[in-house]
């Protein structure tokens, strides 16, 4: 599988997207949900850092982008969520990083011992999404 969600009319559906998720595609998702959890617990809605997280994502994501296709002529031979998560993960980084700024955390783990536990059964519920989704799709399941 390429890694590209289906769109609507296809054949593939969502679900059959998730059940084919390698191991390691799971873990960039589940870095996704450990941020959103992190975020929503401690959003800040200062214009200046999503700014700043924006303006880091295009220029990390544009050198990130030159490492893995140095002519833009080829870019758009690119699968399109390779492109993304190449501008996504510095975003995400950077306002992390910004939004937990003093606030005890050791790397990326809350010094509120709850949040830690919601974030990890997120996590949890989605990787076990995805393998009810993969029993779904194989034969006789």
């Amino acid at each position: 599988m390429t890694g590209r969600i289906p769109t609507r009319g296809s054949s593939g559906r969502l679900i059959d997207y998730f059940g084919a998720l390698s191991a390691a595609r799971q873990v960039l998702w589940c870095y996704l949900i450990w941020y959103a959890a992190m975020a929503a617990a401690h959003f800040d809605p200062a214009p200046s850092i999503w700014f700043a997280a924006a303006g880091l994502a295009v220029f990390i994501g544009l050198a990130l982008l030159l490492g893995v296709e140095p002519s833009p002529r080829r870019w758009s031979s690119l699968d399109r969520w390779v492109v993304a998560r190449l501008f996504m993960i510095p975003f995400c980084v950077s306002s992390f990083s910004a939004l937990v700024k003093g606030k005890g955390f050791i790397a990326i783990f809350s010094p509120v011992p709850g949040e830690d536990v919601v974030a990890a059964l997120c996590c949890g519920a989605f990787v076990a999404f995805c393998a009810a989704a993969r029993r779904r799709r194989s034969p006789g399941g």
